[in-house]
């Protein structure tokens, strides 16, 4: 005979009460909704190596897109299935349809271009004949197509709950249920079906066609009393076996193809289990479920007691009063709502009540309802596609050998070639998903430009464990890397964080990952209001744009980007300058600076007469602070956009004897701002420094002297020298235009060839 055992995957509950029907039952065979694939892999769930969250992957070795991963913790039913299977020495077998199978299928599929014939998993039935229903129909419509995508939700909806797992874990996961439970959720699950009218989608009958074969071939080997463990919705057909004869199963599976297939146990998260990283059959509560699997009755306790603790470590105040009180509302309200145990939603409302505000709430979702767990394998199991591929690429870069060498070697690398290029992206690449094989290093060169790249390789002892756990994000380097990045650009909420990214995402040669990431850059450029955030991005996106073709890459995108922020930093900038202080005025000098050195790296004409515009609003207006007015007037100096002359009436006007000395220093340093050049060879400009620093009273000169010493300290030892000779000389005579040197053309055509030389000019 055979029973079947409905469950919820990764259900406490249900794995509580699963245990206890088996001890009733005395199964001599355990068959387990799972993959056939990776039947080999169970005799380790014994090894104390294996310690969940683990997954089975199983997966194609010619085809490393096609894996698929199989995830269990310890609160999972089929985990505690095996463990007792293992502990009474019982076989145990998975008996779903093959991944073999699911990938000769999905193959097919994609090489005919057939949907229809070989439809996905999540493919709903054909509902085009509800375009033709009215309303009453299109509803009917609707609740078939509830049942077969997520027949739990409409259990819960029919019973006066808006969410699935929130009824599953009232009725089922808080309470001792009595093994009996099984049958009732059987019975459930079969007037859920009786209600279904569509077909089913054909991958599912294949399924479950397979499942019952399986069934039948342990009921030919003579086994007595076989315990079938499988998601509550199969459950009835499972248990039904005249209903379904194998006849018609066979007809199913008849001409299925399958794929070699290799399988393996790999580490996981709870995050990974969680419905969060959109696993469809995950939790959102994995720590809590953890902790409701381990000790329900005091679960409660333990949780608000978790909690404390995680507080204090944040220098907040969670006293044992705070936790006693908690637990008391907690309970409260589950009494309030009819439940047995408090759920996720009482405690979360209970600890933000008590202990704080909604602040808390991102500690509390990362640490005690998804949690930061993570499970570990044995050292001997087969190596994951990941590795295989950072293998298969390494050797193609011939750098095998220093594959695991842990001594540090120097590489550098010129882009311009072909296999220099390829290690680069590699590396790159290796970096985004936290594996450091070769640190970038910023060294002085002979050759100028983004040609060259200067890396320190080092192979580390955990890089093994690194891989497996970048597994998660792809089983390709490439993949795992989109994939990063690709969630890195969505958590992004700064423009110059997604500018990183994008850089990151182009050195990588990430094609897939570039569009999504431009078009979040392109969204967040358009909302961005802080001109700061705008000119903080700007210098990498143009460093992107302008040296991107070195690596062979299209920088089209980013260039749209670049056009877009560039008249929006001209129009905003003037207004974010003014009515600020002495430490925004420093930032904002430093955008200033870099933004400058940006559109010189541009050189286009029409951004030139744009930005000298926009500077000269800054150096004129009034309510800008000092630092800033200088530094603008420097600026547009050193570019030829006003003159001795004009300088001297910017200088003339803020070291008047009527203006705020401590204005006056500060436009100065900004004016300054790098070198000391600018008033040592314009002697006019020197004198009227030099009128100024008389006409201040000693004590207003002692005052701003800190402003000056650190102006006249950043220049170098010549500068100074210079300046305190002129400073011996008070106002110093201005050479006469008739006595200036004259330019001797013939003496100057003798250093010609040499500076030819020095430039690489013929």
């Amino acid at each position: 005979m055979h029973k079947v055992f409905g469950i919820r995957h990764h259900g406490p509950g249900s794995a509580k009460s699963l245990v206890r029907a088996f001890k009733a039952f005395q199964p001599d065979l355990i068959l387990i909704e799972g993959p056939p694939d990776a039947d080999k892999l169970i005799k380790y769930v014994g090894d104390s190596n294996l310690k969940p969250p683990v997954a089975l992957l199983v997966y194609n070795e010619k085809d490393l897109r096609q894996a698929a991963y199989y995830p269990f913790a310890d609160f999972s039913p089929e985990w505690q299935a095996m463990k007792y299977g293992k502990a009474e020495d019982i076989e145990i077998r998975f008996m779903d349809l093959p991944q073999a199978h699911h990938f000769a299928l999905d193959q097919a599929a994609e090489n005919v271009r057939q949907a229809e014939l070989f439809p996905d998993a999540s493919d709903a039935p054909n509902t085009s004949d509800a375009t033709q229903a009215d309303a009453a129909g299109a509803a009917e419509i609707e609740e078939q197509l509830m049942i077969t995508r997520d027949p739990l939700a409409y259990i819960a909806k029919v019973a006066g709950y808006e969410d699935s797992e929130r009824w599953w874990e009232v009725h089922l996961e808080s309470q001792d249920n009595p093994e009996e439970v099984f049958d009732e959720v059987n019975a459930l699950m079969g007037e859920v079906r009786a209600r279904l009218t569509l077909p089913e989608r054909r991958r599912e009958q294949m399924r479950e066609a397979f499942m019952r074969k399986t069934i039948r071939k342990a009921i030919r080997e003579k086994f007595q009393r076989i315990a079938v463990v499988c998601g509550a919705y199969h459950a009835p057909v499972l248990a039904d076996l005249k209903t379904h004869p194998a006849k018609t199963d066979n007809a199913i599976l008849k001409g299925i193809k399958k794929i070699k297939t290799t399988s393996t146990w790999i580490p996981w998260t709870y995050e990974r289990i969680s419905t969060m990283s959109g696993y469809g059959a995950g939790v959102l509560s994995p720590a809590w479920y953890k902790l409701l699997h381990s000790n329900r009755k005091d679960a409660t306790i333990r949780w608000m007691t978790k909690l404390a603790k995680l507080l204090r470590k944040e220098d907040l105040d969670a006293s044992s009063a705070h936790v006693i009180e908690a637990v008391r509302l907690a309970e409260t309200l589950a009494t309030l709502r009819h439940l047995p145990l408090p759920g996720i939603a009482e405690l979360k409302e209970s600890a933000v009540t008590i202990f704080g505000s909604e602040a808390q709430i991102e500690l509390i979702e990362a640490n005690l309802i998804v949690g930061n767990q993570m499970g570990r394998v044995p050292d001997a199991m087969p190596v994951i596609p990941l590795q295989k591929d950072l293998e298969k690429r390494v050797k193609k870069v011939r750098y095998t050998k220093l594959m695991g060498n842990n001594e540090v070697t120097p590489k550098e690398l010129d882009v311009r070639k072909d296999n220099h290029l390829a290690i680069s992206h590699l590396l790159h690449q290796l970096h985004l998903i936290g594996i450091d094989w070769g640190k970038k290093q910023t060294v002085s060169s002979r050759t100028l430009g983004k040609f060259h790249e200067h890396w320190k390789l080092r192979w580390k002892v955990s890089f093994p464990i690194k891989i497996i756990e970048a597994g998660m994000w792809g089983n390709t380097v490439t993949t795992a890397a989109t994939n990063f990045v690709k969630t890195k650009t969505q958590n992004a909420e700064r423009l110059p964080d997604l500018t990183e990214i994008i850089e990151d995402a182009l050195n990588a040669n990430l094609p897939d990952a570039i569009p999504y990431v431009v078009q979040r850059l392109f969204d967040m450029a358009a909302l961005t209001k802080d001109v700061t955030h705008l000119m903080e991005s700007l210098p990498q996106l143009v460093n992107v744009w302008r040296y991107g073709n070195t690596r062979g890459t299209d920088t089209g995108a980013v260039e749209q980007v670049v056009i877009n922020i560039i008249p929006r930093i001209f129009v905003s900038l003037p207004s974010a300058c003014v009515h600020i202080n002495e430490d925004a005025a420093r930032e904002m000098a430093s955008h200033i600076a870099a933004t400058n050195r940006a559109l010189s790296i541009l050189n286009d004409d029409n951004y030139d007469a744009d930005w000298a515009a926009t500077l000269q609003k800054i150096a004129n207006a009034n309510k800008v602070h000092g630092i800033l007015a200088g530094n603008a007037t420097q600026i547009l100096f050193n570019k030829n956009v006003i003159d001795t002359q004009a300088v001297a009436e910017h200088m003339s006007y803020f070291l008047s004897v009527g203006n705020d000395p401590n204005n006056a220093a500060s436009w100065l340093e900004g004016f300054l701002d790098g070198s000391g050049l600018l008033i040592v060879h314009n002697i006019r400009l020197w004198n009227i420094l030099d009128a100024w620093v008389n006409s201040i009273e000693m004590e207003t000169l002692m005052n701003i002297l800190p402003l000056l010493r650190r102006t006249f300290s950043e220049f170098s030892a010549p500068e100074r020298q210079k300046m305190m000779h002129l400073a011996q000389q008070g106002q110093v005579q201005e050479a006469k235009s008739d006595d200036a040197t004259s330019l001797d053309a013939e003496r100057a055509k003798m250093v010609l060839p040499t500076l030819s030389l020095l430039l690489g000019l013929e």
